[in-house]
């Protein structure tokens, strides 16, 4: 049996190097909230039980077993997400932090269940896949980064780091969810980003722009 505590340390270093991170001790430390000891210590043990190897500069890497279980996990938060948008209607920033509480309690019986529900595939309610795709591989769909769009195109919400509500809640406030079209209308000189939809203008820091992911439209679409 693995515990809740290890399948929550697998899954944030499948999160992370989805993110294109380097994951180390620090990073999990962060992701996970939790003391630089208490990271050190549950790295034993995932070591220890075959489940993570760790570099002699310090990066933390799955092993084959190791990502098989990080991946059920991911799986199962991604079905438990859809289940709560598709079927319940709960609002798309708000599945995240309520798959986080549910994905340990899923019996197999029931997750099969959901898979013959909702089917194999399928975006969650953040516009992120099943399987959790790197920087890279998203740029090969042809996606870009919001804070990287051009001046004067359009654009439409592909996916959005899904793993900050309050991000999550500004985001909405301003009509920026999964499908919604904008454009870039000016890159500003405090390095913000002057964004149009189809409700209001506004202006979008770095920070924010840098955890959208958009996919370019036709000059006339929004």
């Amino acid at each position: 049996m693995i515990t809740v505590s290890k399948e929550d340390y697998l899954k944030a270093i499948l999160e992370a190097e989805s993110e294109g991170e380097s994951v180390i001790s620090a990073t999990l430390a962060h992701w996970l909230k939790v003391s630089p000891p208490a990271v050190t210590m549950a790295l034993r043990r995932l070591k220890k039980d075959g489940l993570v190897r760790v570099n002699t500069d310090g990066r933390v890497r799955l092993t084959g077993v190791g990502r098989k279980i990080a991946r059920k996990l991911s799986l199962r938060h991604h079905l438990i997400e859809r289940m709560l948008a598709e079927i319940f209607g709960m609002e798309w920033y708000k599945v995240h932090d309520e798959a986080e509480r549910l994905e340990h309690a899923v019996s197999r019986d029931f997750e099969a269940k959901l898979l013959a529900k909702l089917g194999h595939g399928g975006a969650c309610p953040h516009g992120n896949l099943t399987e959790m795709e790197s920087p890279a591989s998203r740029r090969r769909r042809g996606l870009l980064l919001l804070s990287e769009a051009e001046v004067g195109k359009n654009y439409a919400v592909s996916g959005i780091y899904e793993r900050d509500r309050h991000l999550l809640e500004f985001l909405e406030a301003r009509g920026i969810r999964p499908g919604a079209k904008l454009s870039l209308i000016e890159r500003n000189y405090d390095k913000t980003l002057s964004i149009r939809t189809a409700a209001r203008t506004m202006v979008l820091g770095r920070p924010a722009a840098d955890k959208v992911w958009v996919s370019p439209l036709p000059s006339r679409s929004l």
